[in-house]
């Protein structure tokens, strides 16, 4: 009978820190196991991860060999499958390893009919619990525990979203619309200042040019000048001509 694999006390999981997208309707992220392993791993040996709806996976068995690993494909009936098969020797202490894995982020497994282990897009919600083999020639050699259930973010129908605003109280919306009108007046005052300024500049500016020309100015009568009389004793020179302008006395 193969040897029972060696149980680590690790618990796979989901990074506490925030990372955009650790969990969406499709996948999520792992931490990677970094020095779980080692102390049991064989520079030939690869880690799997294990992947199971938490319903289904007190009754996943570990394959005896790389070719009994249950593909994605078959998840939908068997309940479980595995994937991200990676050497060993990348989740040593002394290696950069990746700091996380993204479980469900290859695509092209739902469209290729492909045999071997494929990393594709988780087809529900879940919840699922995940582990990690330690798999050798000779199969299994070491397996962490099942994570805690994992459940992933559910798609809205666009049917299903209401077009109004949610959530936003009355007072919101009285709040909102006091704000509006007095930006309205604000706007208007500006408006009504400027436009009075403007006004007031332009009748300054006619005001020295038409004070004169629209001005009244009545003139004092003069009448004509009349002829005076001639002097006595005087004559007109030369003789038969009238003056009717005093003239100095010719001597007589």
């Amino acid at each position: 009978l193969p040897t029972p694999p060696a149980r680590l006390p690790y618990v796979p999981r989901v990074p506490p820190m925030a990372l955009l997208g650790k969990v969406t309707a499709t996948t999520f992220v792992l931490e990677g196991p970094r020095c779980v392993f080692d102390g049991h791993a064989d520079a030939s040996d690869a880690v799997w991860l294990a992947v199971a709806f938490a319903n289904a996976s007190a009754a996943f068995r570990n394959p005896l060999s790389r070719a009994d690993v249950p593909p994605y494909k078959q998840l939908p009936t068997a309940r479980s499958y595995m994937t991200l098969e990676t050497a060993a020797a990348a989740y040593s202490c002394s290696a950069p390893s990746p700091p996380v894995l993204r479980v469900g982020s290859d695509t092209a497994c739902r469209d290729q009919d492909r045999q071997d282990p494929c990393n594709g897009p988780l087809p529900s919600p879940g919840p699922y619990r995940v582990k990690f083999l330690l798999m050798g020639c000779r199969g299994p050699k070491a397996e962490t525990r099942w994570s805690e259930p994992i459940l992933l973010r559910r798609a809205v129908s666009p049917s299903t979203i209401d077009p109004a605003p949610a959530g936003r109280g009355s007072a919101v919306v009285v709040i909102a619309s006091i704000l509006a009108s007095l930006g309205a007046v604000l706007a208007t005052a500006v408006l009504g200042a400027l436009g009075a300024k403007v006004w007031g500049s332009l009748c300054h500016r006619d005001l020295g040019t038409d004070a004169f020309i629209r001005r009244s100015y009545r003139t004092h009568h003069i009448p004509p000048a009349l002829p005076q009389p001639l002097s006595p004793g005087c004559g007109c020179s030369p003789p038969g001509r009238c003056c009717s302008a005093p003239q100095p006395p010719a001597p007589c």
